[in-house]
């Protein structure tokens, strides 16, 4: 969407003073001014066939609001404010915006624009304001933009709809077009790319009327107030100062509402300043030796002595089915973390939409101001965790706990030192929250946590800072969207939505894993009994490595007799549908528990495989007792019974019968057939002194051969098709019910499920809303918001630490 309604008063505000014969410059103008310079968005137009398919959609309905945008001019200024009637905003907060507006010397020359474009003392260069152009390929109508994430373009498209219409970008100019149909090209002087540990961007400009040069910056929150300034007049700190106060209050809000914040700021640099700063800057970027470090160091040094001009706040919105997702993931037994930039507020505000936390959770919020008072909150919060889990009475309750931490404090819980605490204390945590964590920090979690905790792990991620952790995890999922395809092409999987994951795991995850260790034991079953058969035969010719089946034979029966089934069987086979799946997450726990590959299933299946091999070799060996056949009539009934045997427990093993096992079963028998007569009728000495010429036509002439192919391969499958019998009907496992549910219609089925997930849960404790959870017993020195309202305070190595709670859905940081 890039339709914004701009509020009414606003944007009489900017027309007014923006058409003034004379006037100062407007804070408000260049807080517009900085959404439409301080960015990298590219702009191009919407006559073009390929930008049309950008990724920005245009809505024919004029009152759709900007897709995830709330933005705020001067603190008090925001598109939640913009979208809501001016008439109804409180008398205080009308105040309060007025006083956030800061008239800046330096910008208090009068300006004049007559008609033509042309600027009073202004001379004439490639900076002058040119004049409104009519061509219709420059009319703000047809510009679309193509940014690096939706996040830019929405507070572009908010510029846009406030008159302030980013026209052109080059390396070296901006063109803005002004509400009064102006335009005004910036000289682009530098621009300061973000980076994570700055955590902001500027562009550094110079205007083309006053011929200042400006520095415009946005960034996070926190990282932006700490660079204010404070050497202007006393007058104007005081302002600043407030200003300041007032926005962090509505960032603050803005965080517990969910939307991702930025700070805009200004400063103009003087020329001197700029030319010592420009010489440092070109010596850093012509280092060949800590090249990056240096250029960073430039980029801090001219961030500094900012002017806030306002800050905005961008709604990040769930994609569909995103808590049905996370729900489903949580029933499945898998531990959810979540690693963000985003700050504690907005995660925790997330957290709770998409029901990664729910309102009786305990969550902990960790944060700390040195490793000192981290190792006592860590140890503290630990002891308190652990007595909590070990109360008899928390054991049926339905709070679990979850911990919020921020990127400083985790810095320090990943130390050498202190790492075995803090995931010992994860360990105790349902969920887990990491915020203004950097793309480093993430991937440095992924191997913490692979390393301590002994788990296979799984990130997910759809953007260029996600592309570290996914390379660290065991399994790496893209999210292909506007934030790029980095994480897709660094990634194993990629899914077009975050509701797939849910599929990806919970279905095709549970087939591959009963898929392949099912293939994997077969193989192991396979290869044992045929080879058994050869080893029964040498006690009967003194070890003498003699075989009774031809070399090529044996050479066939693996590499083309029964090698597809096994094959189409770990490729296609479904032991439960995937509607049953998902409407039963709790299956999912049987492949964590490496249920169908276990040491018991592995040594019984190799048993069996003994088992059929003994009977496979002994029947037609006391049948033939005393007759005068020759070695190879005596092993071609072995080989077709070996054949039959194997092919027939594979189908015992198979749970969902398609054409592709049919055609391969039938195929394999009868390329066995094929191949053996044709070799059997052409190859009289192929592989001498053997001789196996015409073997099996005289045995396909014997009843004899049929019989015992027969009662052989009923005699040896017999204990194995018993086994599943009185298995299913004594002591059926989960995935056995699942099974039977299978075979009912969806309505029957859906009613069963349901009943049966009740009752037995997969031994887990089924939560219910009915009745309230008991009284929290955890006290913590760390914040904590459990359903209750209490509050109280804890001294811990001479530190006084508060427990808050709420009982309101989001918790409130004090």
């Amino acid at each position: 969407e890039t339709e914004v309604i701009p509020d009414r008063k606003l944007l009489q505000h900017i027309s007014r003073v923006d058409s003034s014969g004379s006037r100062k410059t407007d804070p408000y103008l260049e807080f517009f001014l900085g959404l439409a310079i301080c960015n990298t968005v590219v702009v191009s137009m919407a006559t073009a066939e390929r930008q049309r398919a950008s990724g920005f959609s245009r809505s024919g309905q004029t009152n759709n609001r900007l897709d995830t945008l709330s933005n705020v001019a001067k603190k008090p200024f925001s598109l939640r404010h913009i979208f809501t009637s001016w008439k109804n905003k409180p008398k205080r907060s009308r105040t309060i915006s007025e006083d956030s507006v800061v008239e800046e010397d330096h910008f208090n020359a009068p300006l004049k624009i007559d008609g033509s474009g042309n600027t009073d003392g202004l001379q004439t260069c490639s900076l002058q304001a040119p004049s409104h152009s009519n061509d219709p390929a420059t009319t703000p109508d047809n510009v679309t933009y193509e940014a690096e994430s939706p996040d830019e373009a929405a507070l572009v498209y908010a510029a846009k709809a406030y008159g302030f219409t980013l026209l052109a970008r080059t390396p070296h100019s901006v063109t803005v077009r002004l509400p009064s149909g102006e335009d005004l090209v910036f000289e682009v002087l530098d621009t300061l790319t973000f980076d994570f540990n700055r955590k902001r961007m500027s562009v550094l400009v110079r205007h083309p009327i006053t011929k200042e040069c400006v520095l415009y910056t946005k960034g996070a929150d926190y990282a932006i107030m700490e660079l204010l300034g404070t050497s202007c007049a006393e007058h104007l700190r005081g302002k600043q100062k407030n200003i300041a106060t007032d926005t962090q209050h509505h960032l603050d809000f803005y965080g517990k509402e969910g939307l991702r914040t930025l700070c805009f700021t200004k400063k103009v640099v003087s020329k001197k300043v700029y030319e010592s700063w420009l010489v440092c800057r070109r010596n850093a970027l012509a280092a060949i030796d800590n090249r990056e470090e240096l250029v960073m160091e430039t980029a801090v040094q001219l961030e500094t002595e900012l002017n806030l001009l306002g800050a905005t706040g961008i709604e990040d919105r769930l994609q569909e089915s995103v808590p049905d997702t996370v729900v489903a993931l949580r029933e499945a037994g898998i531990r959810v973390w979540v690693l963000t930039g985003d700050k504690p507020e907005t995660a925790v505000n997330i957290g709770y939409a998409c029901r990664l936390l729910e309102e009786e959770d305990l969550v902990i919020n960790m944060s700390c101001k040195n490793k000192l008072e981290c190792t006592s909150i860590l140890d503290c919060t630990l002891e308190e965790v652990k007595r909590y889990s070990e109360d008899p009475r928390n054991v049926d309750t339905s709070q679990d706990i979850a911990l919020v931490i921020d990127g400083r404090t985790l810095t320090m819980a990943l130390s050498s030192d202190l790492q075995d605490r803090f995931m010992d204390l994860a360990k105790h945590c349902r969920t887990v929250l990491c915020c203004r964590v950097t793309p480093l920090q993430k991937s440095r979690v992924v191997k913490v946590v692979r390393e301590k905790l002994k788990v296979m792990t799984l990130a997910v991620g759809d953007g260029a800072n996600d592309v570290n952790m996914i390379q660290a995890a065991d399994i790496g999922v893209g999210i292909s969207g506007q934030e790029g395809m980095q994480a897709v092409m660094a990634s194993d999987f990629a899914i077009s939505r975050f509701k797939h994951l849910k599929k990806l795991l919970l279905v095709h995850g549970h087939w591959c894993y009963t898929r392949l260790a099912n293939m994997i034991i077969y193989f192991f079953y396979k290869n044992v009994a045929y080879v058994n058969l050869l080893f029964w035969y040498q006690f009967f010719c003194g070890f003498s490595s003699a075989t009774m089946i031809d070399y090529w034979l044996m050479i066939f029966f693996n590499l083309f007799f029964t090698s597809v089934p096994p094959i189409m069987f770990g490729i296609m086979d479904q032991d439960i549908s995937a509607e049953m799946l998902l409407g039963v997450p709790e299956l999912y726990r049987i492949g964590q528990g490496a249920g169908e590959y276990t040491f018991t299933t592995f040594w019984v299946s190799i048993l069996d495989a003994f088992y059929q091999s003994l009977v496979g070799f002994f029947i037609p060996y006391l049948a033939y007792q005393d007759s005068d056949i020759d070695i190879f009539t005596f092993g071609t009934p072995i080989n077709t019974i070996s054949l039959f045997t194997i092919l027939l427990h594979l189908s015992i093993e198979i749970k969902a019968w398609t054409v592709v096992h049919w055609v391969t079963m039938l195929g394999s028998v009868a390329l066995y057939f094929i191949v053996t007569l044709a070799y059997s009728a052409m190859c009289v000495t192929c592989n001498p002194p053997s001789n196996p010429y015409w073997i099996l036509h005289s045995q396909m002439a014997d009843p004899m051969f049929y019989l015992l192919c027969i009662i052989t391969t009923v005699v040896a499958l017999l204990p194995r098709y018993m086994f599943h019998v009185l298995r299913n009907s004594i002591a059926p496992s989960p995935l056995m019910q699942a099974r039977r549910l299978d075979r009912l219609d969806a309505s029957t089925r859906d009613e069963w499920m349901k009943e049966w997930r009740s009752i037995r849960g997969l031994g887990q404790v089924r939560r219910s809303r009915l009745s309230p959870p008991p009284s929290p017993t955890l006290d913590t020195p760390a914040d904590i918001f459990p359903q209750s309202p209490t509050a109280s305070d804890i001294m811990a190595d001479d530190l006084t630490l508060n427990v808050i709670t709420e009982n309101y859905q989001r918790p409130v940081h004090m």
